[in-house]
Parts: C-alpha cells; structure tokens; sequence
C-alpha cells in the first residue's frame, strides 16, 4: 500500500519541480531519443533518403544559382558593355526584313549594321584569349579572327559564284587595314604623343612588306598574263597560274609563320624608345575578363551568328547595288572591308593610344599579310574544290591599285617611326582610294565574267 502510494506521488512532485532541473533534463532527452530510435526501428532508410535528397537539391540549386551567376556575368562583360552593341538586335530585323519585305537593299544595310558588333566582339574574345596564349600567338589569333568575317562573307560569295565580290571584298580588306586602320592608329597615337615619336620594329616591319610585295607578285602575273594576250593555252594557263601560285603563297605564309613563332624575337612585344623590346609593358594593369573557356565558347557562338548574317548580306549585294545605285564595286572594297575591319580598327587605335604600336602593326599590317599571302590563296584554293573558276587575275585597276598602296606603306615604315601627320597621309590616301572605286565601272560580272569593253 505504502508502494504503490510513493509511486503514485512521483507526478505530483514533476508538477510540482520538486525534482532538479537536471534530472528533468535527463528525463526528456532520454524519452525524445527513445522516440527517435523507435521512429528508425519503423522506418530503417526513411530518414536517410530524406538527408540524400535534401542535400541533392540543395547541391543542384547552388549549381543552378552559379550558372546564372557566370552567364549574367559573361553577358554583362561581353554583350553590354560596348555601346556599339546596340546594333546587335539589326541582325535579326535584317533576317525579318529579308522574310517579311524582300527589299535587298533594306537586307543588305540591316545586316550591315549588325555584323559590326560581332565582329567587333569577336576581336574583344580574341584579346580575351590572347592573355592565356602569349602575345605572339595572341597576336596572330587576333589577326586570324579579326579576318573571319571576310573570309566567312568570301565564302559565301563563292559558294554563289559570285567570284568579283570575293576578289573585291578581299582586295578592299588589304586596303582599308593598310590605309584606313593603320592611319587610323598612327594618328590617334600621334595626337596622344604628340610631343615625340613613336616607335616600332623597322625588320618586322621590313618582313611585312616584303609579304606584301610577294603578294602584289602573285596577283600581277596573271593579270599582265590575261591583258597582253600571251596564255600558251587560251582560258586555261591563267587559272593553272594562279592555283600554282595560291599553293606557292600557302606554303610562304606557313614558313612566316613558322619563323615568327619559333625563330624570330617576339614581334607583338612594344618597344622601348631605345628600340629595345619591353616585356614588362604587356603587363601593366591589363588581365582577363573572362575564362579561357569562356572565350572560346562567345568565339564559336559568334563565329556561327557571323556565318548566318553573312549568308543573307551576301544575297542581298547585288539587290542593294541596284537599289541604291551604287556600283558593286565600291560596296565590295570600301563598305564591306569597314565593317569587317571593326575588330582591327579599334584593337590598333587603342594600343596605339597607349604607346604600344608595335602590337598596332601587328594588328593591322599582320591582317593585311594574312589577307593577301592567306586569304587569297585560300579561297581559290576552296573554289577549286568548289569547281569556280576563281583566279588571281584581279585586273589591271585593283592590282595598280594594290601595288601603290603597298610602296607607299613600305616608304612609310622604313623610318621606324610614326606620327599623326603620317597617319593623316595614309587616311587621305584612303579616301582617294574610296573616290577611285566610287567612280570606277567595272566591267565585270559579279561570276567574274566580261560584260564589255
């Protein structure tokens, strides 16, 4: 009796807190983990798949959460923050014109408009990349994408037949680099230094135009070949030439590149005004924006955004000549070069302003080389595997043409040295270019045939 009332009484007194705090404490923490381990005896694996999941999709929302991060980022650095990126949305209205409209004109200017931005782009994801190569394949990979709007619109054009439109549009890029960019970069240096020189490598220098005069070489002959009526084999020994020739200016072009990459001092290094080259002048303040990879991938997916705007430019040149009256000839060698030429236009200005101009000429003459020793060559090559009839014969207009412009760049490089008065002379010298072309009737069809005398 006595028993079962002491035992009754313990409720009383946990009311009642006449245990200690500690004992209660020990009281409840053992009822809650018996109640726990009951819960797991119940249900072995509930609790857990319930920790596994819950980690998993935190795990994949943090994944999720970077990925926006680094595409908002990369969007940020490399779609918004240039102003000439407002023309982007032309590209797609040009796509929507040529569907909606037809108006080759509106087409050919839409598309105009919104290839500049790319190909600006495309020279700022080169630069990117440049920092994780070096500067000397930095350099060329500048000069090789900052081309690969004229070589995609070229091949395009051949893929169309329209044999003139390449010859002209990659006559015009050799000219708009070598006048038009490279003034360009003389002069705004020169005004930013005015008050000195300044200076660059005069052999690497000597070394480009020598490439230059070497191409001047191979589109002469043909020519000369074609207009003193000599062929051993009327239609035939013309085209055999300049496919012998192009092979020739391949294989020269991969031995320049060979001897700058391994046996030459590093030509996209600035010199000192000593004439020393400066190492450390690459490296002041300068570092990537975005990843290697990443500079990849905005090259591939503008490289193909590039390839379809061509396509439609490309269709629309000979509607927009016609449209606009303006010879086809001066939309080839003057507006289309301008726009593909934004990426080394604005790449030479800037280094220049910052008194880096041996990259400057790098820039614009190693574009102007590659051009004319690769680009040509290249798409008669591709043309002979595409069964055009794609030759050298840029005829005696274009080729003079070409010819003096290379002496007159070659007299102004041999110093040295630059300045804005210099850079005034080639952007002058450009502009008489571009009044030349205006004024010029081509008597050539677009697939490279005569249409009169």
């Amino acid at each position: 009796m006595d028993y079962k009332l002491q035992t009754v009484d313990v409720l009383p007194q946990l009311e009642m807190g006449s245990l200690d705090g500690k004992s209660v404490h020990e009281f409840m923490d053992k009822s809650h983990f018996s109640s726990e381990v009951d819960a797991q005896k119940l249900h072995p694996t509930h609790t857990v798949e319930i920790g596994s999941c819950s980690s998993s999709l935190q795990a994949s929302g943090n994944i999720m959460f970077m990925l926006r991060n680094v595409v908002s980022e990369n969007l940020k650095k490399v779609v918004f923050s240039s102003k000439l990126n407002l023309l982007m949305p032309f590209g797609p209205l040009a796509i929507l014109a040529e569907e909606m409209t037809g108006h080759r004109g509106w087409v050919f200017f839409l598309s105009l408009l919104g290839i500049t931005p790319l190909a600006e782009r495309l020279g700022y994801a080169t630069e990117q990349l440049a920092f994780y190569t070096g500067p000397t394949v930095g350099g060329l990979l500048n000069a090789t994408f900052g081309n690969a709007t004229e070589l995609i619109i070229s091949i395009y054009a051949l893929k169309r037949g329209l044999i003139r439109v390449v010859q002209l549009s990659l006559l015009g890029s050799i000219l708009s680099n070598m006048l038009l960019v490279l003034g360009c970069a003389f002069f705004c240096g020169g005004l930013i230094f005015h008050k000195k020189d300044q200076h660059f490598d005069k052999g690497t220098a000597a070394v480009s135009s020598g490439l230059l005069l070497m191409a001047v070489m191979g589109l002469l002959f043909p020519a000369v070949l074609h207009y003193t009526h000599t062929e051993a084999h009327a239609g035939k020994s013309e085209l055999a030439l300049s496919r012998f020739t192009s092979c020739i200016m391949l294989v020269a072009y991969a031995a320049y590149l060979f001897f700058q990459l391994k046996g030459q001092k590093n030509q996209y290094v600035p010199l000192n005004e000593e004439g020393s080259q400066n190492e450390e002048a690459l490296d002041d303040d300068e570092a990537p924006e975005i990843s290697k990879w990443e500079s990849i991938t905005w090259l591939l997916i503008m490289t193909v955004w590039l390839s379809v705007l061509s396509e439609y430019l490309v269709n629309a040149i000979e509607g927009a000549s016609v449209a606009w009256n303006i010879p086809i000839a001066f939309i080839s060698v003057i507006l289309l070069p301008i726009v593909g030429n934004a990426a080394e236009h604005a790449s030479a200005i800037m280094f220049a302003m910052k008194d880096k101009l041996d990259i400057s000429l790098g820039v614009a003459i190693g574009s102007s080389t590659q051009i004319s020793m690769f680009g040509i060559p290249f798409c008669v090559v591709v043309g002979w595997i595409m069964g055009r009839s794609m030759d050298l014969n840029f005829h005696l207009f274009e080729t003079a043409t070409l010819f003096i412009t290379v002496l007159v760049v070659a007299f102004l490089l041999q110093e040295g040295t630059s300045n804005y008065f210099k850079g005034l002379m080639l952007m002058l010298c450009y502009l008489i270019v571009a009044a030349s072309f205006f004024v010029h009737v081509d008597n050539t069809s677009p697939d490279g045939g005569q249409t009169g005398t």
